[in-house]
């Protein structure tokens, strides 16, 4: 059977793939603990509910206009200037099915064959393929641990030249949890100036998960905020994942190429969701700040386990619901004939041996690290913990 070559061009996910192997384990009556995905286990809060049924009830079961709801896109707004004092119109924003299809639009609508992408790592596994997919060539560019993996300004100096289109990153990131600072971010800002032809996408998805204060977008520079997108969404800050809606704030120009590009692909975004959007966007955050809450204490838990373990060294997350621990000093060492030769071996190792699924950090461009989620329940944590310690105490 003959397919296209594109499926040659970039990689299945990582994270989809660690919570298939889970699955199929489950499906043989092994208690395996999912430590891999990046999904909120708390429900949906009932105010967003009750928009959800409503719209139901009222009837929203028609194709939507494929930009989003006029109300939905003012409500973005609203809340763009809520909470980042940022100041959009509903002519600067396009609504999606899901964050990553908003990531997927602007980046076809941008990336010419060739072009260059320069991508800071750690990052998700997505951003390097779907530039792939776009037939861009990703420029990686390392960070380190003990700049708790944040690029800077002369790192971004080196990377840009005259055939970048682009610049990707995430802010709080997915996987280290890093935050930057708006310190941090005007030094980048000061770089983007040199190199005006340059897009900026910043992906805000994790924006209410933070633990050391305000959240600050890039896009408050506003000399820059013409070539600055921002991608964002309901499925982390609001436990809305299934539901599947993620925005754009852009230049409109940008936003009525992501239209074109939309139109053709799946037009509009589901319409009860865009009705619970609102709710969510415009509505009570109090649930959004429990969520918080209860992430860092689970942060806190689950960052006094990593501690205990001999050689784990790690980079405090400020943000998101993962920790990005370096493993390295279990690599070379065996369980009787299994040798751990790199992060992929040891997380199939935890898999298979603790029952405990988790990512290779090779997945997000850093092959000494793993990535593990703090978004399950407390007892599953320190019960995970507790598999992942001795697990690794077996290694010798």
């Amino acid at each position: 059977m003959k397919l296209s070559s594109r499926l040659e061009l970039f990689a299945e996910p990582e994270t989809l793939k660690m919570a298939k192997l889970g699955r199929e384990l489950r499906e043989k009556g092994i208690d395996v603990i999912d430590l891999s995905l990046g999904e909120p286990d708390f429900d949906t809060p009932d105010h967003i509910k009750s928009s959800l049924k409503k719209a139901v009830d009222d009837n929203y079961s028609h194709y939507t206009p494929v930009a989003g709801y006029p109300d939905l896109r003012q409500a973005v707004c609203t809340k763009l200037k809520r909470d980042n004092n940022l100041d959009y119109k509903p002519e600067n924003i396009l609504v999606s099915t899901g964050a990553k299809q908003s990531l997927a639009n602007v980046v076809m609508a941008i990336v010419n064959k060739g072009d260059d992408v320069v991508i800071p790592t750690p990052y998700w596994v997505t951003y390097s393929e779907i530039v792939k997919l776009a037939e861009g060539k990703v420029t990686l560019v390392r960070t380190s641990i003990e700049n708790k993996y944040k690029l800077t300004a002369e790192q971004l100096d080196a990377a840009l030249t005259s055939t970048t289109s682009l610049f990707l990153f995430s802010s709080p990131c997915n996987p280290s949890g890093s935050v930057y600072t708006k310190d941090e971010l005007a030094a980048l800002a000061g770089v983007f100036r040199k190199y005006p032809d340059v897009f900026i996408i910043s992906d805000e998805i994790y924006e209410y998960i933070n633990f050391v204060g305000k959240h600050e977008s890039i896009a408050q520079f506003e000399d820059l905020k013409d070539r600055i997108i921002i991608i964002n969404g309901l499925s982390k800050g609001y436990a809305m994942t299934g539901y599947r809606l993620g925005y754009i704030a852009a230049h409109p120009n940008i936003i009525k190429a992501c239209e074109k590009l939309q139109g053709q692909y799946t037009s509009g975004a589901n319409a009860v969701t865009q009705r619970g959007a609102i709710a969510a966007l415009t509505g009570d955050l109090a649930p959004s700040i429990e969520m918080n809450k209860e992430f860092g204490r689970r942060r806190e838990r689950m960052l006094g386990l990593l501690k205990a373990i001999p050689g784990i060294e790690i980079a405090e997350p400020d943000g998101a619901f993962y920790v990005f621990p370096v493993v390295t000093a279990y690599f070379g060492k065996k369980n009787g004939e299994e040798l751990i030769k790199d992060a992929d071996d040891l997380c199939m190792y935890l898999l298979n041996t603790a029952h405990v699924s988790t990512v290779t950090g090779r997945a997000f461009g850093e092959p000494t690290c793993i990535r593990i989620s703090f978004a399950n329940s407390m007892q599953k944590i320190e019960e995970a913990m507790s598999r992942i310690t001795a697990a690794l105490a077996n290694l010798g």
